[in-house]
Parts: structure tokens; sequence; C-alpha cells
């Protein structure tokens, strides 16, 4: 799946494509998902912060412990990762949130700063969803920690809704908050030849 970005009349146009990382990606994935969380380090580190926030970054970088167990997106620009996210159709393992039973799950979002503002984080979220109504999912949950205003605008504009009861907080001062998608049978299947095709067409 390609989108074009268009340019402001003095760039050139730019695809990126959306699609499923590959084994040999695993390096370039882990880097891309370092360098989008870098900015939101504190620094410096609080004592009290350490053990959580350490635990954390492992498992940003840690691509490989999650590729066997949910699906591993990217988005791909000029022969290079320059986004990725988690997606796990079934939602209710630790892992992915502990979400109600028949929910999927979009965990761990990231495009790098350069290729920011062109799109690829919207991308790969409506590809979770393509992908969640394609198996018929009652609802689609993800967390994002309270200070990402980017993010939680974009998935409040998607339709994505609060869901309090679902936010917890790894250390007292950190809020992360809980979203749901409501999904309908009438989507999922709209679309399901139409992401049939797409996804054959993905794997040639």
């Amino acid at each position: 799946m390609s989108r074009r970005e268009r340019g402001d009349g003095q760039a050139l146009s730019q695809v990126f494509s959306v699609r499923d990382a590959r084994v040999e990606e695993m390096d370039e994935v882990a880097e891309v998902m370092v360098r989008s969380y870098r900015e939101y380090d504190p620094s410096p580190l609080p004592e009290a912060w350490a053990e959580a926030w350490n635990a954390y970054r492992h498992e940003i970088e840690d691509v490989r412990a999650r590729f066997h167990d949910a699906e591993l997106i990217v988005a791909e620009q000029a022969g290079r990762v320059v986004g990725a996210v988690t997606f796990f159709p079934d939602g209710t393992c630790k892992v992915a949130g502990a979400w109600p039973p028949g929910w999927a799950a979009i965990r761990l979002l990231a495009v790098v700063p350069e290729a920011r503002g062109r799109g690829i984080g919207r991308a790969l979220t409506e590809e979770c969803l393509r992908r969640a109504r394609r198996r018929g999912v009652a609802a689609v949950g993800l967390h994002t920690a309270r200070w990402n205003h980017i993010g939680r605008g974009m998935y409040e504009r998607m339709g994505f809704l609060p869901m309090p009861d679902h936010d917890y907080r790894p250390l007292p001062e950190i809020l992360v908050t809980a979203h749901r998608l409501d999904l309908t049978p009438r989507d999922s299947t709209s679309r399901d030849s139409t992401s049939q095709g797409e996804d054959e067409a993905r794997r040639d």
C-alpha cells in the first residue's frame, strides 16, 4: 500500500508504503523506535523513575520480542523505514494492554522526527484499523502518554474516545490515558474483499 505526499511546488512529491516488517529489518525498526521516543526521555532521569523508565525503553527497542505475537507494520520511504507500529489482533494479553475480549490493540506508534507531518502516523494507524475491521473485532484500544499531545489529537480526530477506566500510572507522576474506537460489522464486511486483495498484493 502506498501513499503520495504532495509538495509545496518546490519539493518533489514523495511516496511512502505501508507494509509488514521483514525479519531482516528488526535492527532498523528498533532504531526507528528509539529515535522516535527519545524526545520523551526525562533529562536528568529522576532516580525514582530509573527502573520503570529503563524497562519501558527496553520494551520500545525490543521489537523482536513482539514480532511473533503481533503484527509489526512499517512505513517505508525512499528505501528506508521511517515509521512503525505494533498491531495486536488479540488485545486481551497484558503486553497489548489487557483490553476486553473481542478487542484488538495498537501499541508503540513511531515516526522518526524528520518524517513527521506527512501523514505517516495516521496511515500506520489506519492500516491497523483496516486489519481489525477485516477480522470483525468489536473495538480497538490504545494507550498514550498524557504529554503526547500530537498523538492524542490525531487519535481523537480519527474517532477514538477516552476510556478512563483503563487509564493507568506506571509512575505516580505519569498518567497514561486509554482510548477506544468502536468498529461496526458493516465496516468489516464492506472492506473485507478489498483488504484481502491488498494483503495479497503486499506479499508479492
